[in-house]
Protein backbone atom coordinates (compact mmCIF):
# COMPACT_ATOMS: atom_id res chain seq x y z
CA UNK A 1 0.00 0.00 0.00
CA UNK A 2 1.44 3.33 -1.07
CA UNK A 3 1.54 6.04 1.59
CA UNK A 4 2.24 9.70 0.91
CA UNK A 5 3.37 12.29 3.43
CA UNK A 6 3.60 15.97 2.53
CA UNK A 7 5.81 18.43 4.37
CA UNK A 8 7.33 21.87 3.94
CA UNK A 9 4.25 24.04 4.30
CA UNK A 10 4.09 27.09 6.52
CA UNK A 11 3.51 30.81 6.73
CA UNK A 12 5.40 32.97 4.26
CA UNK A 13 5.21 36.59 3.16
CA UNK A 14 4.16 37.51 -0.38
CA UNK A 15 7.11 37.15 -2.71
CA UNK A 16 8.64 34.44 -0.56
CA UNK A 17 9.42 30.81 -1.32
CA UNK A 18 8.63 27.38 0.03
CA UNK A 19 9.58 23.88 -1.04
CA UNK A 20 7.02 21.16 -0.48
CA UNK A 21 8.00 17.51 -0.29
CA UNK A 22 5.90 14.43 -0.95
CA UNK A 23 7.62 11.41 0.52
CA UNK A 24 6.31 8.00 -0.52
CA UNK A 25 6.61 4.68 1.23
CA UNK A 26 5.42 1.21 0.41
CA UNK A 27 6.12 1.38 -3.33
CA UNK A 28 8.38 3.30 -5.71
CA UNK A 29 7.08 6.43 -7.40
CA UNK A 30 9.23 6.03 -10.51
CA UNK A 31 6.49 4.36 -12.56
CA UNK A 32 3.65 6.56 -11.35
CA UNK A 33 2.48 10.04 -12.25
CA UNK A 34 2.44 12.44 -9.32
CA UNK A 35 0.43 15.64 -8.99
CA UNK A 36 0.13 18.46 -6.52
CA UNK A 37 -3.35 19.80 -5.84
CA UNK A 38 -4.42 22.61 -3.55
CA UNK A 39 -7.63 23.59 -1.85
CA UNK A 40 -8.37 27.08 -0.61
CA UNK A 41 -11.01 27.66 2.06
CA UNK A 42 -14.48 27.36 0.57
CA UNK A 43 -13.18 26.24 -2.82
CA UNK A 44 -12.75 22.98 -4.64
CA UNK A 45 -9.52 21.09 -5.06
CA UNK A 46 -7.51 22.28 -8.07
CA UNK A 47 -4.50 20.84 -9.84
CA UNK A 48 -1.31 22.84 -9.50
CA UNK A 49 1.43 20.78 -11.09
CA UNK A 50 2.14 17.21 -12.15
CA UNK A 51 5.01 15.06 -13.35
CA UNK A 52 4.75 11.95 -15.49
CA UNK A 53 6.38 8.59 -14.82
CA UNK A 54 10.14 8.86 -15.16
CA UNK A 55 9.80 12.64 -15.09
CA UNK A 56 9.57 13.03 -18.87
CA UNK A 57 6.65 15.49 -18.82
CA UNK A 58 5.58 18.21 -16.41
CA UNK A 59 2.44 20.35 -16.44
CA UNK A 60 1.47 23.46 -14.54
CA UNK A 61 -1.72 25.37 -13.92
CA UNK A 62 -1.66 28.74 -15.68
CA UNK A 63 -1.81 30.50 -12.33
CA UNK A 64 1.57 29.07 -11.23
CA UNK A 65 3.53 28.84 -14.49
CA UNK A 66 6.92 30.47 -14.19
CA UNK A 67 6.73 30.46 -10.38
CA UNK A 68 6.43 26.78 -9.37
CA UNK A 69 8.70 23.90 -10.33
CA UNK A 70 7.98 20.20 -9.81
CA UNK A 71 10.75 17.63 -9.63
CA UNK A 72 11.36 14.10 -8.44
CA UNK A 73 14.15 12.19 -6.72
CA UNK A 74 13.79 8.46 -7.32
CA UNK A 75 16.57 7.63 -4.85
CA UNK A 76 14.59 9.35 -2.08
CA UNK A 77 11.20 8.28 -3.48
CA UNK A 78 10.12 11.88 -3.12
CA UNK A 79 8.54 14.53 -5.33
CA UNK A 80 9.09 18.21 -4.66
CA UNK A 81 7.24 21.40 -5.46
CA UNK A 82 9.42 24.50 -5.39
CA UNK A 83 7.19 27.53 -5.01
CA UNK A 84 8.67 30.98 -5.65
CA UNK A 85 7.17 34.47 -5.85
CA UNK A 86 4.29 33.31 -3.69
CA UNK A 87 1.04 35.27 -3.71
CA UNK A 88 -1.79 35.42 -1.17
CA UNK A 89 -3.98 33.53 -3.65
CA UNK A 90 -1.58 30.57 -3.37
CA UNK A 91 -2.87 30.01 0.17
CA UNK A 92 -4.44 26.64 0.79
CA UNK A 93 -3.86 23.05 1.75
CA UNK A 94 -1.53 21.35 -0.70
CA UNK A 95 -2.02 17.66 -1.41
CA UNK A 96 0.18 15.12 -3.13
CA UNK A 97 -1.63 12.64 -5.37
CA UNK A 98 -0.57 9.58 -7.33
CA UNK A 99 -1.92 8.05 -10.52
CA UNK A 100 -0.83 4.45 -10.07
CA UNK A 101 -1.22 3.36 -13.71
CA UNK A 102 -0.59 6.44 -15.82
CA UNK A 103 -0.47 6.56 -19.58
CA UNK A 104 3.19 6.78 -20.69
CA UNK A 105 4.40 10.36 -20.85
CA UNK A 106 1.16 11.76 -19.49
CA UNK A 107 0.19 13.49 -16.28
CA UNK A 108 -3.14 15.17 -15.66
CA UNK A 109 -5.15 17.01 -13.03
CA UNK A 110 -8.12 14.70 -13.47
CA UNK A 111 -9.39 13.79 -10.01
CA UNK A 112 -10.67 10.51 -11.39
CA UNK A 113 -7.11 9.42 -12.15
CA UNK A 114 -5.97 9.74 -8.54
CA UNK A 115 -5.46 6.45 -6.72
CA UNK A 116 -3.68 7.71 -3.61
CA UNK A 117 -3.77 10.99 -1.68
CA UNK A 118 -1.60 12.42 1.03
CA UNK A 119 -3.09 14.24 4.00
CA UNK A 120 -1.93 17.66 2.92
CA UNK A 121 0.24 20.49 4.20
CA UNK A 122 -0.96 24.03 4.88
CA UNK A 123 0.54 26.93 2.95
CA UNK A 124 -0.36 30.44 4.04
CA UNK A 125 0.88 33.48 2.15
CA UNK A 126 0.25 36.62 4.12
CA UNK A 127 1.99 39.75 5.30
Amino acid sequence: QLQLVESGGGLVQPGGSLRLSCAASGSPLARTAVAWFRQAPGKGREGVSCISERGSVTNYADSVKGRFTISGDNAKNTVYLQMDSLKPEDTGVYYCAVDWRPFPGVCTFALGRVDFWGRGTQVTVSS
